[in-house]
């Protein structure tokens, strides 16, 4: 892969450079009704003192799904390490239907020992019981680790906690001119990286199948590209150089192939792009504006966003055969599709009584449902569970981004501590 050089505008950093703190915020602002009550014990090395606290890392990740309330360390009446140290009727007591316990040892090669193990308080008995490794720089990766085995032993759904999110910050710089941003960090927020810096807007984010690339559109060269860019290196590479529209890419899943928006031919397109072979095949062919592609988990169909009906809706096309069908009806503006990893949940951005809320709809049975309240919400993200999804809206007169699950039960924001932040991508599961 070739390198970009250039425009000063741009800084490249690779990812071993980390901010010094994490630039977004959480606040959660609804869950549900009876959330499963959990005590998370603090994990912990008697020979060294952790760099991060384990247990608050676990308990804020359980808590951020809206389906958990942990309690409080100060109201422990024990600190147990092991399950031979758990005394039920205390935890009985302060209400935990749950206990997650462990210990932390430094082993001779430098590497920290994490034994964890989840029991059931009301059953009295062990329900998961592992051991990780790891060391002091990754030891939010433990933390993440762990919730995700707690979240689907109790859940049966696989955690997300470990996963990344990608977005872009709009801040003042000289002038007041803005300078845009990508950024990477955990679901969480914390360990912000950035990944490119320019004086031009930057938009679409979208990752890799393997989690080890993003590609996006940037406006550096005067015109919108689509660039490829690879997390460990920050090596990058222009992918599209056509005049007019070059935009929304979107990786199939199996990587060899991307689709996206091109207007060389004088219309806006869905062009699906070879990888390997950097041959671009066109997929659409009609005089209105067809964009904003998204693969089908399978990779045998791509929906997208087109005006072809007289306003924008989603529509389904069959790679093998061409067929298309029109999928959203209902309201007079449907856009920016993704579907969840079943492929039967899709996710739109729809308008109601004149604002931009973002809806679900199920592809088999039809039920819509409109999932957000908040002001002009926009760019729809579904976490690779499933469970959640990311997107961009309004507080104020301030870009931030939001959550909220699929049934809508669980919400909470991600403002950010600076400037206004956007265009989320929500990475596929890691490991």
């Amino acid at each position: 892969m070739r390198k970009t050089h250039g425009l000063l505008a741009l800084l490249f950093l690779s990812l071993t450079v980390l901010s010094a703190r994490a630039e977004l915020t959480i606040e959660i602002t609804h869950g549900v009704d009876n959330p499963t009550v959990i005590a998370v014990s603090p994990i912990e090395s008697g020979q060294r003192i952790l760099p991060e606290d384990i247990s608050q890392i676990v308990s804020a990740d359980l808590e951020r799904s809206g389906l958990f309330q942990a309690i409080d360390r100060s109201n422990m009446l024990s600190f147990p390490r092991t399950s031979g140290e758990v005394y039920y009727r205390d935890w009985r007591v302060l209400g935990a239907q749950y206990l997650v316990y462990g210990n932390a040892e430094r082993q001779q090669d430098g590497r920290i020992k994490v034994t964890f193990g989840l029991n059931e308080i009301l059953g009295e008995k062990a329900v998961l019981s592992q051991v990780v490794y790891g060391t002091d720089g990754n030891i939010r990766d433990i933390a993440h680790y762990i919730s995700d085995k707690v979240y689907e032993a109790i859940t049966g759904i696989r955690g997300a906690f470990s996963t990344r999110i990608a977005y872009v910050t709009a801040t003042p710089g000289r002038n007041n001119q803005l300078v845009y941003r990508l950024m990477v960090a955990d679901a969480d927020g914390a360990r912000e990286r950035m990944m490119l810096e320019s004086r031009e807007p930057l938009m679409s984010p979208t990752w890799s199948p393997d989690g080890k690339e993003l590609a996006y559109v940037s406006f550096e060269t005067g015109r919108p590209a689509v660039f490829r860019q690879r997390l460990n290196d920050a090596t990058r590479e222009q992918l599209t150089n056509f005049k007019g529209l070059n935009g929304a890419p979107a990786w199939s899943p199996d990587g060899r192939k991307m689709a996206l928006v091109l207007s060389k031919d004088g219309n806006p397109e869905i062009y699906v792009l070879d990888m390997a072979t950097r041959q671009f095949t066109r997929i659409t062919n009609h005089f209105a504006i067809d964009t904003e592609p998204n693969w089908t988990p399978d990779g045998k169909a791509l929906i997208f966003t087109s005006d072809r009906g007289g306003s924008p809706q989603i529509y389904k096309m069959v790679l093998a055969t061409g067929a298309m069908e029109r999928v959203t009806f209902r309201g007079s503006y449907n856009a920016r599709p993704r579907l969840a990893p079943d492929g039967r949940t899709l996710v739109l951005v729809h308008r109601d009584g004149g604002q931009f809320h973002i809806a679900s709809q199920d592809l088999i049975s039809g039920d819509f449902r409109i999932l957000t309240s908040t002001f002009l919400d926009e760019s729809p993200t579904v976490a690779p569970n499933g469970a959640m999804l990311l997107y961009a809206t309004k507080r104020g007169s301030k870009n931030l981004l939001a959550a909220v699950s699929i049934d809508a039960g669980v919400k909470f924001l991600l403002p950010s501590r600076e400037g206004d932040v956007r265009e989320p991508a929500w990475s596929p599961f890691l490991n």
